[in-house]
């Protein structure tokens, strides 16, 4: 599960966000893919593990969504989208996919769901996973703060996710967002200088006087 992936709620919506890093291996294979995944207007997944499994998943559970709303001729909630993909993955348990999903309905508001391997299906506030996950369940823990505006969460995902980049060999590239809210649905994309700076253990970079 080479990748970053997180999501977190607010008040009004959901913020999601993930790396672009594919590796096969020690390989790159792609540092530009997207890993989070629409499954209906209001409904996002994020993505990790094995490519392969977690795109054919979200095609179902994106083609069983459809259905529901073509039956009901209305907006789907959340939790209705998040069991649809609980049971697509809990009856599959050899398939290495390991995902969250996030999204916005007028009936709870904002809402995201931990599925990590094996079919589990968790709400909570905010949830990470993949390779990266590891190095900043810390920084959730401590930074994460109930109430916060859309703007603070998206500055929250950005640098769980930056800090996971700086530790993760496996997670990198560019950093992608989307905020799902009563508003619909917006997108941002980081990428080089935009991308918070995080030194770890290294001495911040000094200027030269000769320069």
């Amino acid at each position: 599960t080479g990748t970053t992936i997180v999501a977190v709620a607010y008040d009004g919506g959901v913020v999601l966000g993930a790396d672009s890093r594919v590796s096969t291996g020690t390989y790159v294979s792609n540092r530009a893919s997207n890993k989070i995944t629409s499954l209906c207007d209001n409904v996002y997944l994020c993505r990790s593990g094995s490519a392969a499994d977690t795109e054919a998943i979200s095609d179902y559970v994106r083609f069983y969504t459809s259905q529901h709303i073509s039956e009901t001729q209305q907006e789907p909630i959340v939790k209705s989208v998040a069991s649809i993909l609980y049971q697509m993955s809990y009856n599959n348990k050899g398939l290495m996919a390991a995902m969250i999903v996030a999204g916005y309905d007028a009936k709870e508001g904002g809402q995201v769901f931990g599925s990590p391997i094996g079919g589990t299906l968790v709400r909570m506030p905010w949830a990470i996973e993949g390779s990266g996950s590891t190095y900043i369940w810390s920084f959730f823990d401590d930074e994460y703060k109930e109430g916060m505006s859309q703007g603070e969460t998206e500055q929250l995902v950005l640098k769980g996710i930056a800090h996971a980049m700086a530790r993760d060999g496996s997670s990198g590239g560019i950093i992608r967002l989307v905020t799902v809210s009563k508003d619909g649905v917006s997108r941002k994309v980081f990428q080089g200088k935009e991308i918070p700076l995080v030194l770890g253990d290294m001495a911040e970079p000094q200027t030269n006087a000769a320069t």
